[in-house]
């Protein structure tokens, strides 16, 4: 009896064991698309979310990140998709230089399309982190993607699953996931991409917290500093290339809802160095009085996607600021006159070599980051 028992439970748990087979499980790889050539895995995970082996892997089949898997046979519910290869830089407006690796973690009992994106990358170690706590998968995944939205001050509809979410479509929780792809995107190497990604999943796995302020800080920079006209711009011109009927959804306020209430401090600011190549940096804080006829530097140490402008005009008396042309480096001179006007879009120590002649004193207004009024006024005297 006790041996017919125990076959009884054996083949019971045996019954019980899932078997189903997907005629096909499709989505969008997007950070912006991944491009044509780029693969997508599907791992399946057993009861305590460890991989089974049981793998399936397909090519991305078009640059707008398409993919899709056929007759896919499973013992479980649930699987880890990752795609991997380069992909569109909605920000830069190119393709990226180097691969990345985005993952999604699904229940595929009740669905057939799962998209993989920023969100369910960020949620993935915390949804595996809570499940190994005895959280139910389900109330785990809503529970990990409220922590990640919560980072950038989202809130998304009830019952909205971020594999269904698409950059290319309408809506409020599309227009939040396109928000965090560039704010996470910035000016970044892929290499760069992939370390904060990494360093933001791990910050909040254990706690859905993110206490690393130096990484919120990385976050808020590039908010500031990405020009959402141009990243639209980007976008619509690639889906027309593609012959893709997309719909850009309205990102921008959401990039200004998390600048305007995210606690994470501004800290990619343009530095004035003390001196430069040619002398003493006419840019800085502290010096304000020069001889007639010295050569001075004009000097800045600009953050990637950081934007300068300069203004100078005689204040009075006949000084003047002249520049020697064969020395302009990450500059670009406007021209003008009374007022002169130079700009640099470049980043990292920019430098010209600057006489100051004649005496009197000069007004030199800076605008940073495109600002319509000067960030900072400096007036000096030639003597």
């Amino acid at each position: 009896m006790l041996l017919i028992s125990a076959l009884l439970i054996a083949g019971c748990k045996k019954d019980d064991k899932i078997n189903f087979t997907k005629d096909k499980i499709s989505g969008y790889s997007q950070k912006g698309p991944f491009v044509n050539g780029s693969t997508l895995t599907l791992f399946e995970l057993d009861e305590n979310f460890n991989q089974t082996g049981n793998t399936f892997e397909t090519f991305i089949s078009n640059n707008s990140g398409v993919y899709e898997l056929s007759d896919i046979a499973l013992n479980s519910q649930y699987a880890k998709l990752k795609a991997y290869g380069y992909y569109f830089n909605e920000v830069l407006g190119n393709n990226s230089t180097g691969p990345i690796s985005l993952y999604a973690i699904s229940d595929l009992s009740d669905k057939s399309t799962v998209n993989v994106n920023i969100l369910t990358t960020l949620e993935t170690p915390r949804v595996e982190f809570l499940v190994s706590q005895g959280v139910d998968f389900n109330t785990a995944k809503h529970q990990a993607q409220q922590e990640v939205l919560a980072v950038f001050g989202y809130t998304m509809s009830n019952n909205i699953e971020s594999e269904v979410l698409n950059i290319s479509s309408a809506g409020s929780d599309n227009a939040m996931l396109l928000a965090m792809s560039v704010i996470v995107q910035g000016f970044r190497t892929d290499a760069e991409l992939t370390q904060l990604m990494a360093e933001l999943s791990a910050d909040l796995r254990t706690d859905g917290v993110l206490s690393d302020f130096s990484i919120g800080s990385e976050l808020m920079n590039a908010a500031m500093l990405v020009d959402t006209t141009q990243i639209r711009q980007n976008l619509a011109d690639l889906y027309s290339q593609l012959g893709v009927n997309a719909t850009i959804p309205p990102f921008e306020s959401y990039i200004s809802h998390f600048i305007n209430t995210a606690a994470f401090p501004f800290t990619a600011h343009v530095l004035y160095p003390s001196g430069g190549i040619f002398g003493i940096n006419v840019l800085n804080t502290t010096d304000s009085v020069f001889a007639s006829g010295s050569n001075l530097s004009m000097c800045a140490n600009i953050p990637n996607g950081a934007h300068l402008k300069i203004k100078y005009y005689n204040s009075s008396g006949i000084a003047i600021l002249g520049y020697s042309p064969g020395t302009l480096d990450g500059w670009i001179s406007m021209g003008g006159y009374p007022v002169c006007e130079w700009q640099s879009d470049d980043y990292g120590l920019v430098d010209a070599q600057i006489t100051v002649a004649d005496q009197g004193t000069i007004t030199i207004e800076i605008f940073e980051n495109n600002s319509i009024t000067p960030t900072r006024t400096k007036i000096i005297t030639v003597q």
